[in-house]
């Protein structure tokens, strides 16, 4: 499922499900489980590999709307975890998913 356009959705809740796995409630009633644990295993980069490890990955929070783990060290776009979908990093630069400091809008 797509957020519609023009809906701004945050994430409202997030609830531990076990391994890397996270049941996240979003602003606009829908629910999805998200499982990290392949992006975590493909990961090269050692601030985001060490999230692999039960304690780290269970202190995240939700800031700003957002699911951020650390100081910002792993964090997701909204569109992507409402769907879901975990991308993968490039083989190239391991750069983060960028976050904002705000509610997610989108479309025009």
């Amino acid at each position: 499922m797509s957020i519609r356009t023009g809906v701004e959705v945050d994430i409202a809740k997030a609830e531990y499900l076990g391994a890397c796995r996270v049941m996240l409630h979003f602003s606009d009633g829908h629910e999805v489980g998200v499982d990290f644990c392949e992006f975590l295993r493909r990961s090269d980069h050692p601030g985001i590999r060490r999230f692999l490890k039960p304690v780290a990955f269970r202190r995240y929070r939700i800031e700003y709307g957002n699911l951020v783990w650390g100081d910002y060290e792993m964090c997701f776009p909204i569109a992507d975890l409402y769907e879901g979908k975990i991308v993968q990093p490039d083989s190239g630069e391991q750069s983060l998913s960028r976050v904002a400091e705000g509610r997610a809008k989108y479309g025009h």
